[in-house]
């Protein structure tokens, strides 16, 4: 840690936050919540623990902001490839792109969202549970939207799409990206098409 130069480089407030984010993350990622301290984040980011105590009052609250800023991207990721055409196909296409997207991100932060070892503290599972039930809304309602399919059949269709979706992906990265990310996602996209693409659309028989 540079204490020299921490007292020569004074940042704006938010500046230094987001440069505390990025090296939680790092730290998160590559050890795991309870493996890792405060100390070990503050040296990361070149900063005193005093001055991390600052923007963050303890590791949990420094994980939950991190936790929320990447659940937000992958929820905007989804509802933005959802919104983004009117074609089905390529709808479930773009969904599944979304997810191979967000693990295929700088600093593998999809492991917080995704394979984390805090999983069973409370506001963390509040947070990864949103998150999901927000992406399985978006997905359902395209679905209802679209088919004669009601709201309890389009979700749990939806729970399996972007159950698919995440495991996949998450199984392309553990496997090294074995094969070309766009290959990885056409595969799965072909095999989800072939499933909801046989439900009828609303106005047909």
């Amino acid at each position: 840690m540079n204490s020299a130069g921490e007292g020569r480089v004074r940042l704006p407030r938010s500046e230094r936050r987001a440069q505390l984010l990025r090296a939680a993350q790092d730290v998160f990622v590559s050890k795991g919540y309870h493996s890792t301290s405060m100390d070990d984040i503050a040296e990361n980011a070149g900063v005193s623990k005093p001055v991390l105590y600052q923007h963050f009052t303890s590791k949990l609250e420094l994980y939950l902001a991190l936790l929320d800023g990447r659940a937000a991207e992958l929820v905007g990721q989804v509802r933005d490839a959802l919104q983004s055409t009117e074609d089905n196909k390529e709808r479930v296409n773009r969904a599944m792109r979304a997810y191979f997207e967000f693990v295929d991100a700088q600093g593998e932060a999809f492991r917080l969202v995704f394979e984390s070892d805090q999983r069973n503290d409370p506001e963390v599972a509040e947070r990864v549970l949103k998150m999901e039930a927000e992406c399985v809304a978006a997905m359902a309602d395209t679905i209802m939207a679209d088919t004669h399919v009601d709201k309890a059949r389009a979700e749990l269709l939806a729970t399996g799409l972007l159950g698919t979706a995440e495991v996949s992906a998450r199984k392309w990265i553990a496997s090294g990206r074995a094969i070309p990310k766009d290959e990885a996602v056409q595969l799965m996209s072909t095999l989800a098409w072939r499933g909801i693409s046989h439900f009828p659309r609303e106005g047909e028989a």
